[in-house]
């Protein structure tokens, strides 16, 4: 019954998550974190899983590794989008 309500806290939060990115699309920063939510709930689903069939974790290293590098684009191209623009906005500059 554990792993039952476990998925629906799960499955609620990858909801929650892409609730937010689609409703919060105006900042590049809020949507980096949703994201972030999303891979969260996502890795945590995959750890219950994997644990489940008793398979060995290494995709859930492949994973985390393929994670923090979307992490550090998101990042990197936060910081160009400041220092060029000066805010997150995505109103306040032409994508053309």
């Amino acid at each position: 019954m554990k792993t039952i309500n476990d998925m629906l806290v799960i499955i609620i939060m990858y909801m929650i998550g892409n609730m937010i990115f689609v409703s919060k699309h105006k900042h590049l920063l809020i949507m980096l974190l949703s994201l972030e939510f999303i891979v969260l709930s996502i890795f945590m689903l995959l750890l219950m899983y994997l644990d489940y069939i008793e398979f060995n974790m290494y995709m859930l290293m492949v994973f985390l590794v393929f994670s923090v590098c979307e992490g550090a684009l998101g990042i990197s191209i936060l910081v160009s989008m400041i220092r060029s623009h000066g805010n997150d906005y995505f109103q306040s500059f032409n994508l053309l």
